[in-house]
Parts: structure tokens; C-alpha cells; sequence
């Protein structure tokens, strides 16, 4: 922008100059022709008295005179045919001042005065003089160098004077654009100094206001989240209770390793509503196989109750990613919730941890009916869930700069793979 309206004002100035200077340089031009022409006249006139008066010597001689003088070559045409002075022939000029009529006439050599001298009884005599076209131009040439130089100088001095003007301009507008973009970022406490003009002033504090309300809604929204969690202790501390009090150990431990993963998530989400930032910056990490090595472990039992075939193939650890143990233990069981939601009983599903070009790929397979269309978004769920399990997997990858991939199976069901990205330093 700053470079365009550089352009803009070099373009216009060189318009307004173009304008004003050609004009004024032809007019320079005219002056210095009529200037040399008006001082050969006044040369020729000076002489009309001795012409008229005076015998041929003595014209003679002065015409010599006045030549030397003037640097100009010019003769006198005497009513029988004799030239004084410079011996050149007879032009239509002087043929037509013999008649009485004085004037100025374009020449070969330049300009061409002739003067008519009259009132002799032997009829009239014509003076003439040429202005050579050195002398017409004398002066020009450099009048045009000044102008043209003082035309650079006049564009330097707006392009100078437009950079300065742009400056005021692009420098708010760029930091409107830096600050937009940090808040982009989740930056919320960024704000823009109003600069520059009115206009650029008003849109600085409506971003900042709108800065501030973001801010506001997402305090307010964390506030909440939190508040509802914190009111899950409760019937969490009574399920720990009752699981407790069982007589069956192993159901007992089976029930109780259910409630301390489900205040694991409810704490975690706690601490995410009301400490971390609203912008996931990948720092903390956690071993990919021990937290999926856990979470199938976990999902193993209920497997087995209705009749499933787990498949496991875990890389040897640890294998760290970019993502917190809590986020990646919510991610695992979202996508193996899925399984055990969207198949019926019965049906086999693959797990798989790998390593694999500097990131580390779960890979989750099952040979149910497959991933219906628009699964992937954030609410949508054909199944009656909340529609929420592949948005937490896809937000947990992005954390550690990785992605979520949807694919079809081979045949029937569906693969889906969590990349994940390493721990930022």
C-alpha cells in the first residue's frame, strides 16, 4: 500500500508538472526567439536615418559597422538594384518591403527582418537582417535543464513528502493487522494503540472492544465449564462408595479404576477451563504407549463382555508426543468409545501405536458398518452421542501439531488414524 501510494502521488506529479512545465518551456522559447528578433529590429531601425539620407559610401560604411557590431550579416537594397553590406539576392521579403510594407519572415538561415525605407525620390530602399537560429535559441536550452531539473526535484519532494503521508497511514494499519492476527492466536490481551486518522482510530478501539468482549465470554464460559465440573465431585466420591463397598474384588477394583479415570478427566477439565490458555502451545507431553497401553487395558474388560476381539500391536516405549497424559487418555478412549458405540456386539477392532516420520501414528480399526458422512464435525452424530469423541481426538493431534485422518476400511468398517507430533522444546 505504502509503495502504491508512492506511485499514486509520483504519477500525479508528473501530470501537474507535465502541465505546467511544457507550456513554460515553449513560452521560453517564444520569449527568447521575439527577444533576438526585437533586437535586430532595433538594430535595422537604427539605421533607417542614415539610409534615408545619407550617399551609398557613407551607408556603406555603417552597415559595415553595424555588422561587425551586431555580429549579424546585413545589407541594403537601393531602388536600381545595388546591395550595400552583405552581398546576398533579393528574397520575396525584400521584393515585398520595396513596395513599402516592413515585416518579419521565416528563413533558411533563421529569421529574416526587412525594413522599408521611404520618402527618397529615387524610390524606396529596404534594409535587411537575419537572426540566425543560434541566436533565436540562445539560452533555451539551458531555461530547459533548470526546468526539467526543478521538475525532478519538485516529484522527489512529493514522493518524499507522500512516503510520509503513506507512513501515517500503513504503520496503525499494519499494527491492526499484527494485533488482529495475535488474537487469532488466542493472544486475548493484545490490544491495538489508536493511531493515524479518525477513521483508523475508530477501528482500532472496536477491535479493542472486541478483544475485551472475546476475553469476557471465554472467562465466563471457562468460569462455567469449571463450576459444572467441580459439581461432578460429588456423585463421583458416592460412586467411589459404592464401588468400595462391593464384596467382589475384582469388580470392586474394575469399578473403582472407572471412577478414578472419570475424576482423571473431570479434573483435568478443571484445570483446562479455569488455568491453561485458550491456546494450546504443545509444551507438555506425555508417552504415547503407556497412556494407550492403559486405555486398551481398560476397554479390554468391557471388550470381553460383549464378545470382542482386541487386537493390540503397541510399538515398544516410550514414544513421546506433544500432548498432555489427560488429553491423550480422553482422545483414546474417545475413539475407542466410538467402536464400542457405533458397532454392535461382537465385532473386532485393531489398535495400533507406531512411529512414523518423526510423529507417532494410533491407528484404530474396526469391521462395523463404517464412518457415516460428516462424522468429523464438531456435534454431529448419527448414533445418538453427543457427536463430540472425533472432535476431542482431532483438537488433542492439533495440539502436537499433528491431524486426524478418516479412512475407509478394507471392505467394510473404519480406520481411523491419530498422527501426533513430538514435544516442543
Amino acid at each position: 500500500m505504502r509503495s502504491r501510494l508512492a506511485l499514486l502521488a509520483a504519477a500525479v506529479s508528473v501530470l501537474i508538472l507535465t502541465a505546467f512545465l511544457v507550456p513554460l518551456a515553449l513560452l521560453v522559447r517564444t520569449v527568447a526567439a521575439d527577444r533576438a528578433t526585437v533586437r535586430a529590429t532595433a538594430d535595422a531601425q537604427s539605421l533607417a536615418p542614415v539610409v534615408g539620407t545619407a550617399d551609398p559610401d557613407t551607408i556603406r560604411l555603417t552597415v559595415e559597422q553595424l555588422a561587425a557590431d551586431s555580429g549579424r550579416p546585413v545589407s541594403v537594397f537601393l531602388p536600381d538594384g545595388t546591395v550595400l553590406g552583405a552581398p546576398v539576392p533579393r528574397t520575396p521579403a525584400v521584393t515585398l518591403a520595396a513596395r513599402g510594407q516592413s515585416l518579419t519572415a521565416e528563413s533558411d538561415g533563421g529569421r529574416e527582418v526587412v525594413i522599408a525605407v521611404q520618402g527618397r525620390s529615387d524610390g524606396t530602399r529596404v534594409i535587411r537582417t537575419v537572426v540566425p537560429r543560434s541566436e533565436l535559441t540562445a539560452g533555451v536550452t539551458r531555461a530547459w535543464l533548470v526546468l526539467a531539473l526543478l521538475g525532478v526535484l519538485l516529484v522527489l519532494v512529493g514522493l518524499v513528502v507522500a512516503d510520509r503521508l503513506a507512513r501515517t497511514l500503513v504503520r496503525p494499519i499494519t499494527e491492526l493487522s499484527r494485533v488482529s492476527h495475535r488474537l487469532a492466536n488466542a493472544e486475548l490481551d493484545a490490544r491495538v494503540a489508536p493511531a493515524g486518522p479518525a477513521e483508523l482510530r475508530e477501528v482500532a478501539g472496536a477491535l479493542n472492544h472486541l478483544a475485551g468482549r472475546i476475553q469476557v465470554l471465554l472467562r465466563d464460559e471457562r468460569e462455567q465449564v469449571a463450576d459444572l465440573s467441580h459439581r461432578l465431585r460429588t456423585p463421583l466420591t458416592a460412586l467411589r462408595l459404592e464401588a468400595e463397598s462391593l464384596r467382589d474384588p475384582a469388580d470392586a477394583a474394575r469399578l473403582t479404576s472407572a471412577v478414578d479415570g472419570l475424576e482423571r478427566a473431570v479434573t483435568g477439565l478443571i484445570r483446562q477451563a479455569r488455568w491453561r490458555s485458550s491456546a494450546p502451545d504443545g509444551t507438555a507431553g506425555s508417552d504415547a504407549a503407556a497412556v494407550v497401553g492403559e486405555r486398551v487395558a481398560f476397554w479390554s474388560v468391557l471388550a470381553e463382555d460383549t464378545g470382542r476381539t482386541v487386537t493390540l500391536d503397541l510399538a515398544n516405549g516410550p514414544l513421546p508426543v506433544g500432548v498432555a497424559a489427560d488429553e491423550l487418555a480422553a482422545a483414546v478412549d474417545a475413539l475407542l468409545g466410538n467402536v464400542f458405540a457405533h458397532t454392535p456386539d461382537g465385532t473386532p477392532f485393531t489398535v495400533r501405536l507406531a512411529p512414523d516420520a518423526g510423529q507417532v501414528v494410533l491407528t484404530v480399526a474396526d469391521s462395523g458398518p463404517g464412518m457415516p458422512t460428516g462424522a468429523v464435525l464438531r456435534g454431529a452424530s448419527q448414533a445418538g452421542s453427543t457427536g463430540l469423541g472425533l472432535d476431542i481426538a482431532d483438537r488433542a493431534a492439533r495440539t502436537s501439531g499433528g491431524r486426524l485422518e478418516l479412512r475407509a476400511g478394507p471392505g467394510c468398517g473404519a480406520v481411523v488414524l491419530l498422527r501426533l507430533g513430538p514435544p516442543r522444546p
